[in-house]
């Protein structure tokens, strides 16, 4: 992965994960592996939560499809090493809350996406996706 190529999107803008139940199986250590190291950045880095969510999905049964998409955030996130949260101290405290719901969006099994934000005055506090 050193010498891949930057990618400016952790998953493709059109792409649709399903089980790709013709696809050929890869080693599912690695791909927990991979997943795993994923989920524990995800704990600093928004920006990639919501696909890494999509990718762990398929833990059970990974595909070579599954896994050039979780190679493909690995990609984005060596372009984007110099991102980082900043929380600026000063006396603004107004709590914002922002939430994005799909419900039954998923065409593969109906199951519903989400996701929240919180702001404290213009830093990030809290966000999470289901």
């Amino acid at each position: 992965m050193e010498a891949s190529k930057v990618i400016d999107t952790p998953i493709a803008i059109a792409s649709q994960l399903d089980m790709d139940e013709s696809g050929s199986p890869v080693n599912q250590t690695m791909y927990r592996g991979i997943i795993k190291s994923l989920l524990y950045l995800t704990t600093s880095r928004p920006n990639i939560v919501f696909s890494v969510g999509l990718c762990a999905r398929f833990l059970s049964n990974p595909k070579e499809s599954h896994r050039k998409d979780a190679k493909r955030i690995l990609r984005y996130r060596k372009g984007t090493q110099d991102l980082v949260m900043y929380y600026p101290s000063g006396d603004n405290f107004n709590l914002i809350k922002y939430v994005d719901v799909d419900y039954a969006g998923y065409l593969l099994d109906k199951k519903s996406t989400s996701g929240m934000a919180h702001f404290l005055g213009s830093c990030l506090i809290l966000w999470g996706t289901r």
